[in-house]
């Protein structure tokens, strides 16, 4: 079936008959999305993907054959898209729903049980949400024109301008900014393992919806040499300490004397996310300027393009993750593209060079 103008395609991959039938029924309720095909396997569904990929794919876990998140890490590593999780088993804090946060899923939702209308309801909502916005970074890209469900673009200068003349920052500790998305979570961990307990003071934007940010949070705390925290707003940045942005508020960097605290503000989504790796970079060249070091890591769209350049022409050290390491590169690239990074390193090698940053940093403080 042909897509209508205005809507984004939907793949349902499940292997019961009837839970086809209800997640079809639920995506159809939302006249912004059309179901493309429903199938039964994953082997069914790269066979249709071949021919025309989906805005966005709903996928079940427990599956014959290849089961769901063997099949999400393949299309990740192949033919990146947004997917949705929806699972009985996948509940919102669950090291499944981790496995597929780290593996690279968009989102992670219950199905929905057609005995409690109330309940039902509530995850009819919460699943055409969740493919919506998933569906909305891919669908916008295609410059398609009259369509109300795609979010407007917002740059970062609907919450925090670039002033007309920016004043450097004085000198103070080293700040490491690091930004990522699809494919994020893993990739933050094995720098964040990484990193001695002396690391510089680090903020983090990670797309995540809220929930998970505060699980990811504990899990890096209880794995890393750092105090790993989710922000809660007023933190003061301090060496041996990562403070990551909670899921629908952004998180911008102020400077009060020679000190960084965080501050979580509302507002639209910037560059189609809240929080925006955008909207943080932007702050921490305005508060920070040459004290920061940026890295843009793996993810899809181009959230953070735009203000590591500005991170770049405020002094900071700029770089983004290599194509190699990154399960999707379309952040990185678009970086690239446009000329705000000054290098490019594998995940392996990120948390020395933020060492060999920090450390060239308090050499140059203590001259």
């Amino acid at each position: 079936m042909p897509r209508a103008h205005g809507q984004y395609s939907v793949m349902i991959v499940d292997d019961s008959t009837a839970a086809r039938a209800l997640l079809r029924q639920i995506v159809e309720s939302d006249s912004s999305l059309q179901v493309m095909a429903t199938v039964p396997d994953a082997q069914t569904a790269a066979r249709k993907m071949k021919a025309a990929l989906p805005d966005v794919m709903l996928l079940d876990i427990d599956m014959p054959g290849i089961n769901g998140l063997s099949f999400l890490r393949k299309i990740m590593s192949q033919r990146p898209l947004p997917v949705v999780i929806c699972s009985s088993h996948a509940v919102d804090g669950s090291e499944l729903a981790r496995m597929a946060r780290d593996a690279g899923a968009h989102d992670v939702v219950e199905k929905p049980l057609m005995a409690d209308a109330a309940e039902y309801e509530r995850a009819r909502k919460r699943i055409c949400s969740a493919l919506r916005t998933g569906a909305g970074g891919t669908a916008a890209r295609r410059a398609e024109t009259g369509v109300p469900q795609v979010p407007t673009k917002h740059a970062p200068d609907v919450i925090l301008p670039m002033p007309a003349v920016l004043r450097p920052a004085p000198a103070t500790e080293p700040i490491v900014c690091l930004g990522a998305s699809t494919g994020g979570t893993e990739a933050l961990r094995h720098v964040l393992t990484s990193l001695p307990a002396e690391a510089p003071a680090i903020v983090i934007v990670q797309h995540m919806p809220q929930g998970f940010t505060t699980a990811f949070a504990r899990r890096m705390d209880g794995l890393s040499k750092l105090q790993v925290i989710e922000a809660e707003g007023g933190e003061r940045l301090r060496q041996g300490c990562a403070v990551i942005a909670p899921g629908n508020r952004h998180l911008i960097l102020r400077r009060i004397g020679t000190d960084y605290r965080t501050d979580l503000v509302d507002g639209p989504p910037i560059s189609r996310h809240r929080p925006s790796v955008d909207l943080m970079f932007r702050s921490a060249a305005i508060a920070a300027g040459a004290n920061a070091l940026g890295i843009l890591m793996t993810g899809m769209g181009d959230d953070g393009a735009l203000a590591l350049g500005d991170m770049r022409n405020a002094g900071a050290r700029t770089a983004v993750q290599d194509e190699e390491s990154c399960v999707v590169f379309g952040m990185p690239r678009a970086a690239i593209e446009l000329g705000s990074a000054r290098q490019m390193l594998p995940v392996g090698a990120i948390a020395s060079f933020i060492m060999s940053f920090a450390q060239g940093h308090r050499q140059g403080l203590l001259r």
